[in-house]
């Protein structure tokens, strides 16, 4: 099973083309997107990550969607669901990942509010969460515009990071929203 596209506002979010490819291996490589990961991702690494983007989708129903400006580029990185089981087991984190160019606008979180919703109200889930270095300020923002709640004693040090080689990149910050939590953001938001 593939994505269902989503239309927001701004944004459609959808599966992955050959065509998004050239423009997501370009941002998986720069420096600037990858500044709190371990590294700039190689051409090849893009594809073993698009490969794990697809069975997502057909394991669990859910994963990463491509994000399209409408009107504007066809691929400006990614929003979604990703499983989180290095952390705790049926965890489901959601996260994005956009082009240096495109930041600033919104867009993240306009994403994020919907691949929640669509975690919740398609997916099932009973929570979800997200995480980061904690000098990533920007991604705290985007975690608390989309009603994420910080949460001190769920902070870790992530096992797939080498704290020989990035020490500054091992302890994560954890937000969590509980679907109680979401259901009520969305009934008092109605009115």
């Amino acid at each position: 099973m593939g994505p269902t596209s989503i239309t927001t506002q701004r944004l459609v979010m959808r599966g992955f083309t050959d065509t998004a490819r050239p423009a997501f291996v370009a941002i998986n490589a720069d420096p600037a997107v990858t500044e709190y990961l371990q590294a700039p991702m190689t051409a090849e690494m893009t594809d073993d990550f698009l490969r794990r983007i697809d069975e997502c989708w057909r394991t669990n129903g859910w994963g990463l969607w491509c994000i399209e400006v409408i009107g504007g580029p066809s691929c400006i990185g990614y929003v979604g669901l990703w499983p989180a089981d290095h952390v705790e087991p049926g965890m489901v984190e959601v996260g994005w990942r956009l082009s240096a160019q495109q930041w600033g606008h919104g867009y993240a979180a306009e994403a994020a509010r919907e691949a929640v919703r669509f975690g919740f109200e398609s997916a099932g889930l009973d929570e979800i969460v997200s995480f980061t270095v904690p000098q990533n300020r920007q991604s705290w923002r985007v975690m608390e515009k989309i009603g994420l709640i910080r949460d001190p004693a769920g902070d870790f040090d992530h096992a797939k990071v080498d704290p020989a080689v990035h020490p500054d990149l091992v302890r994560h910050v954890m937000y969590r929203l509980p679907r109680e939590r979401w259901e009520a953001g969305v009934t008092t938001s109605k009115g």
